[in-house]
């Protein structure tokens, strides 16, 4: 076991094939104004790309691996969220090859996590839009602007913001070693799916931070992070459907009374609540959604969502990740 250092901030980075985004990613790392940070960098490319750009910014912190045999995309992310420390760091985040951290990231995350004793801190990211072109722009807000308010939830109220949107951004994490909650997914499945698991995975209370100190990738045509698990675009996209719908079902049958009355007009989400009923009707839960649209769009909202449950597709993985998740909240809630 590799001694204990306190303080020490292990950022994992999974990249392919973009040399100069990885280049800006790291160099946000060397420009934090907390220098105690080690980066392992994960290279998926045969090719190994990303050793030129660690060896020519010659920063002893910064660590090359290059994955034999190659994971792509989703499991080079996901294993980013291993629970394995061979640092012996406190705190751990990940920051994919074209997003970056801006320079108070680290330190601003620490604080928090000591003065409210916290153990895990979902940090807002700017938007970076038309990412990887010469006319990329950051937004003026942030991804989870849209989502949530300032504050500490609860781990069923966090959870229950999958039904306000995606809860968990892969880049806004920032964990320490005596989290509870696991975070690597553990089996083949869309990035973007993962992030939803991940939501369902927290088990204790975590810290929302809304002021913006990454900045998130916004680029949908440039990116492969799902198209190793499917070469059908329809099939991958109505999977994926049925999963968060049945991620979505579970949160609301494991919700309390008062939280399901409350959620379409609890302030700490910031969802609009036409997106709020959008979300409810499809996973086919949500007794007052009449309330709050006409009775011609709960109607085609609950189609969709019969839609979804007749074509989409759950897998045994899946069904035995729920089921591991589930046993976990019900540990820590007796806890």
């Amino acid at each position: 076991m590799p001694e204990f250092q306190p303080g020490l901030v292990h950022i994992r980075t999974p990249t392919y094939k973009r040399p100069e985004a990885l280049a800006r990613a790291l160099r946000s790392m060397i420009d934090q104004t907390w220098p105690h940070w080690v980066c392992d960098v994960y290279d998926d490319d045969p090719g190994q790309a990303a050793r030129i750009v660690v060896e020519e910014l010659g920063d002893p912190r910064i660590r090359y691996t290059a994955n034999a045999p190659q994971l792509f995309a989703s499991r080079n992310i996901d294993q980013c969220f291993s629970a394995d420390n061979p640092h012996g760091a406190e705190f751990f985040c990940v920051v994919e090859d074209d997003n970056f951290i801006l320079p108070e990231f680290c330190a601003a995350n620490i604080a928090l996590t000591r003065a409210l004793k916290v153990e895990i801190v979902l940090r807002n990211q700017f938007i970076e839009e038309a990412s990887g072109t010469a006319r990329a722009w950051l937004s003026a807000d942030g991804v989870l602007d849209g989502l949530f308010t300032e504050g500490l939830y609860a781990a069923a109220d966090f959870r229950l913001s999958m039904l306000a949107g995606i809860g968990v951004s892969n880049g806004g994490l920032f964990w320490s070693v005596r989290a509870r909650s696991p975070l690597e997914i553990g089996y083949p499945c869309t990035a973007t799916l993962q992030e939803y698991l991940r939501t369902y995975s927290i088990a204790e209370p975590v810290y929302v931070a809304m002021e913006p100190l990454a900045v998130w990738a916004e680029n949908g045509e440039q990116t492969t992070r799902n198209s190793e698990l499917s070469a059908n675009y329809l099939r991958r996209e109505l999977d994926l459907k049925r999963a968060v719908q049945a991620l979505r079902q579970k949160i609301w049958s494991e919700a309390t009374v008062a939280q399901r009355a409350s959620f379409m007009t609890d302030a700490r989400f910031t969802a609009p609540i036409a997106v709020r009923a959008n979300h409810v009707g499809k996973a086919l839960v949500g007794e007052g959604l009449y309330a709050y649209v006409p009775p011609t769009e709960a109607l085609r909202l609950r189609a969709r969502g019969l839609a979804i449950r007749l074509l989409g597709r759950l897998t045994p993985d899946f069904a035995d990740f729920v089921a591991s998740r589930d046993k976990l909240h019900r540990t820590a809630a007796r806890a």
